[in-house]
């Protein structure tokens, strides 16, 4: 009937960056990916993601779309991110380029780790 029926709230930030903000601080960590020296350059630069080639090592237990941090070789956190494999699988395909997840693992999710919408440096 033309009337007013409410008040509209218009976010102050851009989408993306909120949800990098929301992943930066608001989940559990339930493992870890240790990174060798050109994947943690890489992620660095910043707007990469993680591919399965520059891991070295995985630690814990989770599941395909928990978060997980990950660390540079002397331990230390770069960055954190949303996984897109289970850590059996992670540990299956570590080290390993993305065109071989599939002769590795009977499918593949993504070619990526951990893709870079779903990464925040810490």
């Amino acid at each position: 009937e033309g009337e007013s029926v409410g008040t509209l709230f218009r976010a102050s930030t851009d989408r993306q960056l909120a949800r990098k903000q929301w992943l930066a601080g608001h989940l559990q960590t339930k493992g870890d990916v240790v990174l060798d020296g050109g994947a943690v350059k890489a992620l660095r630069a910043g707007g990469k993601s993680l591919l399965p080639v520059g891991v070295v090592s995985v630690l814990g237990r989770f599941r395909r779309g928990e978060m997980v941090r990950c660390l540079d070789q002397h331990g230390d956190e770069l960055a954190r991110g949303l996984i897109n494999y289970n850590a059996e699988d992670a540990k299956r395909i570590a080290g390993l380029a993305s065109s071989e997840i599939s002769e590795r693992l009977g499918y593949c999710h993504e070619p990526e780790l951990i893709h870079c919408d779903n990464l925040v440096l810490t």
